[in-house]
Formats: C-alpha cells, sequence, structure tokens
C-alpha cells in the first residue's frame, strides 16, 4: 500500500495516509500537492496526479493536551526498543508506570516507560526510589514524526526535506 504523507498549511507534518484517502482531499479542494511521483493516478475515466506529499488548505489547530493514546508499539519505539532501567534490547519488553497506578499514577507519556520483564517484576507496586532503581531516560511525549515512522516504516526520500531531522 502506497503512503502519502499530510502536512498541516504550516508544513508541518500531521499524519500519514492512503493514496486514495490524499487523492480525495486534493479532489475537494481541502488540500494541494506538494510532491507527486511521476506515474499518473488512473481510474476508468481518467488519470490524475499521484501525490505523494499533501498540504492542507487551511490551518488545523493540534491541541497539545489531546495526545495520541498510548499504545505498546509507539512506547517501545519512542524508548529505542530498550528498557528504561538496565537499557538492555534483549528478552521481553513490557510497559511500566513510574508512578503505579495503585499509587495514583496516571497513563499519560510522562509517567510511561518500556520496562524488560526482569526489571518490572523488579521494581513491582513501587515508585523507583522505593525499589532503589535509576530511570536512565526522562520520559516524554512523542512527536508526530514517531507516528509517521511508525505509519510508513520505509521514509521515502521525498518525505525527508518535511520531517525533522532530529526526531
Amino acid at each position: 500500500m502506497q503512503h502519502v504523507l499530510v502536512l498541516n498549511a504550516s508544513y508541518e507534518p500531521l499524519n500519514v495516509c492512503t493514496v486514495r484517502r490524499a487523492h480525495v482531499l486534493v479532489y475537494k479542494g481541502k488540500a494541494e500537492v506538494v510532491e507527486r511521483l511521476d506515474k499518473p493516478l488512473r481510474s476508468s475515466t481518467g488519470s490524475f496526479i499521484w501525490p505523494h506529499v499533501i498540504r492542507l488548505i487551511h490551518y488545523v489547530r493540534v491541541p497539545r493536551a489531546i495526545q495520541r493514546k498510548i499504545s505498546r508499539r509507539a512506547l517501545f519505539a519512542r524508548d529505542g526498543w530498550r528498557c528504561a532501567y538496565c537499557g538492555t534490547t534483549n528478552g521481553r519488553l513490557t510497559l511500566d508506570h513510574i508512578v503505579p497506578r495503585s499509587k495514583g499514577g496516571e497513563s499519560i507519556w510522562e509517567n510511561v516507560v518500556t520496562a524488560c520483564a526482569p526489571c518490572n517484576l523488579r521494581k513491582g507496586d513501587r515508585t523507583i526510589e522505593q525499589a532503589g532503581m535509576v530511570l536512565h531516560t526522562s520520559p516524554r511525549a512523542p512527536t508526530p514524526t514517531l507516528f509517521i515512522k511508525l505509519a510508513a516504516p520505509r521514509i521515502p526520500s521525498g518525505w525527508t526535506p518535511y520531517l525533522p531531522a532530529t526526531a
């Protein structure tokens, strides 16, 4: 399946969509084609531009308070597929709440980290201070680029000018 990068009106990367969805957005005048592929998009009645990167015509305000839901795949990718406590990439990875939910910890990006099964078992239902463990990275909400990379594992070279280099 071919993916299309969707940019906000300010050229900020927002998401990835299918070619069909991108074509509909362009056809309805809600987006414009910024980058296109050399081959045409054909239908039974004609041929159209094959969108590769589109930009929304009107700016879409993305509230920072509304963050994407936590998924294991996104969490593990944010943490580089390694345990936040010991740094190992071996073994079974799990999701761990820094402040346990039983002690009022929320399921938000800043309170959830990747942990290997032994570290998660060792920490148990305690805070990191109580367990005598050290957190090697400070958790934060991921950038939209992470979700773009998860949706399209192979980032086309035509997208790189629109994606931050640090993500």
